[in-house]
This record gives C-alpha cells, structure tokens and sequence, in this order.
C-alpha cells in the first residue's frame, strides 16, 4: 500500500498568471528554466506533487472540509436535519463561475465535485508536453511510459469530475497558449467524447504505470481501484440516464476490470476491523488499504474531521429512520423479516447488537444532543478512546480535538474495489449480455467484507459479523424500488451501510438517477432511533422527569402512529421515534439538479470575447 506524506514541496517552477478567462498560470518565461528543469524522474516528480493535496484530500487539512468526510460529504437521503432541509440549487449563479484556484473546493452539496476549473488540466497536458519535448531522449522507456501514465491518469481523473458535475465541458488534449483565443472560449464538448478520451487515458494508465514507484507515489493499484470507481460512475450513469449504451458498456466493462486487477494481485484483504480504516494513528499496516494520506503531528500536517466525530461538537445533519431501517441485520435479513431476538427494535443499544458491525463502528450506541437532526451521532472518524473523554470532565487529547487531529485517512480501499466490481459486473449481466454474477462472485465481493473481524470493544458490545449474501436466499425487503432487481437492490445496500457519511452516496443516487431519493415524503426520513424520554433525556436531579427544557420542544411517534409532544407532565407517554424538530422538507427535485450549471457571469465572459458557452441542459 502507499501512503501520502503530503509534504509541502515546491515544483521548482514559477507560474505567473494570465489575464484571459481559461488560460492558466504558465511556466516562469525564462528559456533556460524550460531547458534545464525536465532532466529526470526527479524534476517530474516534483512537478507532479500538487497534484496530490488536490486529488487526494484525506481528511483535508486544519479546519478545511473540502471533499473531507463528515465535515464536506453530509448530505444524502441519509441525513436529516432539523427546520428545513437543505435545498437543492434553483437558480443559476452569478459571479465569475470559474476559477483558477489550486485550493479544493465543493461548490454545491448536491454536486460533490470540482468547480469550472482548467488548472489541473493544464497542469497535466503541460507536464505530458514536457515529457515528449525535453525528457523522452533522457529516460528509459519504463520511466518515459511511467510518467506519462502519472500525466494521462491526474488529466482523466480531472476530467471524471468534471463531467460527473457539469455533463459536457471543453475537452483540452494540450495545453491552452495565451494568444489563442479560439480554444480558450471553445464551446462544451459532448460528454461521450470527453469521456472517451478519459477511457483511453486510463486503459494507458492501467498498462503503463509502476505497480510501485516508492512510498508516497501514486502507482498502478491505487489507479485502478480509482478508475474503477470513475468508469462506474461513468458507465452507469450513462446506462440508468439512457444515454449512449455502447459506452455505457465499454465503461463499465473498463470499471469492471480495473477492479479485478486490483483483486487478481493477492495484495489486499479485509483483514482489519471497520473502525480501524478511519480511526487510526497509522493506516501503513493495514491490508484494506490501497492509498492513503498520513498526518504527522511534528511535520504540522493534521485535520479536523476526528473531532466532528469525537461526541462533542454538532453534526448539522445526521442519520434518519430511513438510513437505520436499510441497514440489514446480521443474520443478513431485513428487520421485517430476521429471526434475530429485538430485530424491531430500534433503540440504539439494540441496533448495535442485531445489525450489520458496520452500524456500530459508524454511530454512538446513545442518543446525542450535538448529533442536530436526528440525535443519531456519527463517530466514525474517532477512535473508541475518545468517547471516554465525553461528560468526563477531562480535557480532550489534541488528537481528539480542534485541528489537531492526526489519525490517517484511507483514499482508495479495497472494499470500494470490490463493490465497484460486483456492482458493474451486474449490470453487465443484466443489460449488456455479461456472464451472472455467481455466488463465488458474492463470497468475494461483499460476503469478504462482510467477514472482516471485528474488535474487542464490538464484541464485548454484543456485535456479531453478518451472514454471507446467499443467491438462493436473498432478502425480500418491502422497500424496494420496483425497478430494481432484487440482487442489485442488496448490492446498493452494501455500498450504503459501507460509505456513511462518505463521498458516495450522493454520487450514486446521482449515477442511478435517484434523485428523487431526496425527496422527503416518507415519514421515516423526519424521524430518527426510538427513545425513551425518561432515560434519554432525563433529569438527574429528578428521576423519573425528563429535563424541563425539552417541555413543548421533545416529540415522539407511538407504534400506533400518533404524535405526542412533551407537555411537562407526560414523561411516561414519552417513548417512541424520535421526531425531528421543525422537520420541513425541502423543495422538490428538479430534473435539472442531476447537472451543475454555469454562472451568468462565466456565460458572459465568453460573450463580452465573442464566444458563446452553452448553458447547462435544463437551466
């Protein structure tokens, strides 16, 4: 496995910026610069250091939460939160709409992707120009097809998210000179087009790249297990938005098998706990783990997101009925239907105990105030020691709190490897002719995962593994949409249970064109676990009473239906599914939410130019 020291050093090369809206910061104009600095594998390495802060985040750095888990990927229809839910995009922005900005950024919670950006794409197309015009004579072959992988894979994964945010963009094989015009305000290109250049930069890059070029570098295992995860995105999203099936297919098939490059290799295994892949100091021992970024408290690297998880600070939205209900309980039923003792019931000291070990690796086993929403709380991203410090009265380790924060962050693991696999071989055999996904295909696929051990601390709980994923067997859930198969409905539930709170889901109710998912109107999406109030929120100082702040505010909902709010005086009546505060649900879903659009004044700086950018469809 590598890992990612993220180590602020320069690319030795002075860039200077341009006026015109699409150019990007340039090499320092100085001949000799260009002449001497692409020598070796040296000078190209140091080049393509930015590329790692930018592609892969971690955990984000001090209190930033671009593209970090919890802290930036907290909205899906896992998440609730109290008063209104947080709108999806209505109306087309205004300002410049691009940037030319190295800093990460999420524009809009429904699109967790890259803003109207060239930057890294120039960056690459510069870095491969530069290769075929000063390095090619001086490298060996291996090193020479090496770094033009690294080039072709950082271009491909830009362009992946940019077309997974905005469809059609304009597509740049090389790099933009200043004195053209024509090419800077160049009209979108179609998506199928951009992404099939994308295609055949990663089928190089899975032929090309090192399988190891030292600790730190990108190499091709962490490529694959990421072209798997952009080549489903891409594959299915053109499959369920009944795009183009030809690509669709060559897509997934591409997905599919960078996937099984990574499982054929014998190098990963699920041989470490769920709650070590984000709680721990070090992730370099850890067999499930592909890619990941370090941080080191004396290099001054450290984040924040373990102390949104650490029981004290707010989780503006957190995990409704709905969420809870979809976890599968371990004798690998649905709670309607599992034999397992308390399977109904949803306090969460018993959830822990009947439902998949990811449930309690990923929330607290009590109700939790900061926890805005639901009161179901996340600490994920914490270790178990830092529950210990919560109502203690001591202070909370640095590790633990503000932003300092030092555990590792996984960046490609190979759970998302595997389920990336099953997942494109079944729609492959359910719509492109491809071979059925066998039980063997299950047994490595989500019955490996679902074997992974489990910790002291999950044990002493009463957390028992889940049973394998059986073709003959598999689970009649009465929520299933009816246009999904029965097989595929359990492979997304894998993915769901597996990627709380993490980038995914959001992305795949958008590939699987579910977006309507967002839409609130069942009433398990405004409650949260069952309660009861006079152990949940009782008074200490008044033992049977709940506290009297919750007087008019705390409200449940009985087995029979019905509503009851706290008046003071029916704590016993108290008992029932938590009901959210103020829940009101937001604005429809529109069609055009699937895309993000172009701002008015982007539109408008290719016109005041002479050049016309097409508005995003359906804005």
């Amino acid at each position: 496995m590598k890992k990612l020291s993220y180590l602020l050093i320069g690319s030795a090369l002075l860039f200077s910026s341009c006026e015109t809206l699409l150019d990007r910061p340039d090499l320092n104009s100085m001949v000799d610069t260009e002449n001497t600095y692409w020598r070796n594998e040296n000078d190209l390495r140091l080049f393509a250091n930015d590329f790692y802060t930018n592609f892969f985040v971690g955990y984000n750095t001090g209190f930033g939460t671009a593209y970090a888990p919890l802290t930036g990927y907290n909205f899906s229809d896992d998440l609730t939160s109290e008063n209104q839910q947080l709108a999806l995009l209505s109306n087309i922005p205004t300002g410049s709409g691009g940037s030319n900005s190295k800093t990460p950024a999420v524009l809009r919670a429904e699109h967790p992707s890259t803003d109207w950006n060239f930057v890294w794409i120039r960056k690459a197309n510069l870095m491969l120009n530069r290769i075929e015009t000063f390095s090619k004579s001086k490298l060996t072959e291996d090193e020479y097809k090496h770094w033009t992988a690294v080039g072709r894979f950082f271009r491909g994964y830009d362009y992946s998210r940019m077309v997974s945010n905005f469809g059609d963009v304009p597509y740049y094989a090389e790099e933009v000179q200043p004195s053209d015009f024509d090419a800077q305000y160049k009209d979108r290109t179609p998506r199928g087009e951009v992404m099939d250049h994308v295609y055949e930069d990663f089928k190089y890059v899975l032929a090309n790249m090192r399988e190891n070029d030292g600790v730190g570098n990108v190499n091709r295992y962490a490529a694959a297990a990421l072209i798997s995860n952009m080549m489903l995105f891409e594959g299915s999203w053109q499959h369920y938005h009944n795009l183009d099936k030809t690509r669709a297919k060559k897509y997934l098939e591409l997905a599919r098998d960078a996937a099984q490059y990574v499982m054929d290799s014998g190098k990963f295994n699920f041989g470490a706990d769920f709650k070590s892949l984000f709680a721990s100091e070090s992730l370099a021992s850890n067999p499930e783990v592909i890619f990941f970024r370090t941080y080191d408290d004396a290099l001054g690297i450290r984040h924040a997101v373990a102390s949104y998880s650490n029981g004290t600070e707010n989780q503006p939205r957190s995990a409704n009925l709905n969420l809870i209900e979809s976890f599968i309980c371990n004798d690998g039923k649905t709670f309607q239907s599992s034999s397992v003792e308390n399977a109904d019931n949803f306090r969460l000291k018993e959830l822990v105990k009947t439902r998949d070990p990811r449930f309690e690796a990923t929330f607290m086993d009590t109700v939790n105030a900061p926890a805005v929403g639901t009161l179901v709380y996340a600490h994920k991203f914490a270790g178990r020691e830092a529950l210990t410090f919560l109502n203690s009265g001591q202070a909370y380790p640095a590790k633990w709190a503000s932003n300092t924060n030092t555990n590792d962050a996984p960046v490609a693991r190979y759970a998302e490897v595997v389920l990336n696999w099953v997942e494109a071989k079944q729609i492959l055999a359910e719509f492109y002719g491809g071979a059925a996904v066998s039980q063997g295909d299950l047994d490595r696929s989500i019955n490996a995962i679902r074997l992974r051990p489990l910790d002291a601390a999950a044990v002493a709980k009463g957390v028992k593994q889940t049973a394998p994923l059986l073709l003959g067997e598999l689970p009649v859930d009465p929520n299933k949409d009816a246009d999904v198969s029965q097989l595929m409905w359990e492979i997304r539930r894998e993915r769901r249970m597996e990627f709380v709170f993490e980038y995914a889901r959001i992305q795949d109710i958008r590939r699987w064109k579910k977006l309507d998912y967002l839409n609130f109107t069942k009433d398990n999406y405004k409650l949260g676990s069952w309660v009861i109030g006079v152990r949940d929120f009782g008074d200490k100082a008044n033992p049977g009473k709940i506290l009297a702040a919750f007087k008019n505010r705390l409200q449940v909902k009985k087995a029979n239906g019905s509503i009851v709010t706290y008046d003071g005086t029916n704590d016993a009546e108290m008992e029932g599914f938590y009901v959210v505060r103020n829940f009101t649900n937001r604005l429809p879903v529109q069609p055009k939410n699937y895309l993000s659009p172009v701002s008015v004044g982007l539109v408008q700086a290719y016109a005041d130019q002479g050049y016309t950018l097409t508005q995003t469809p359906g804005w």
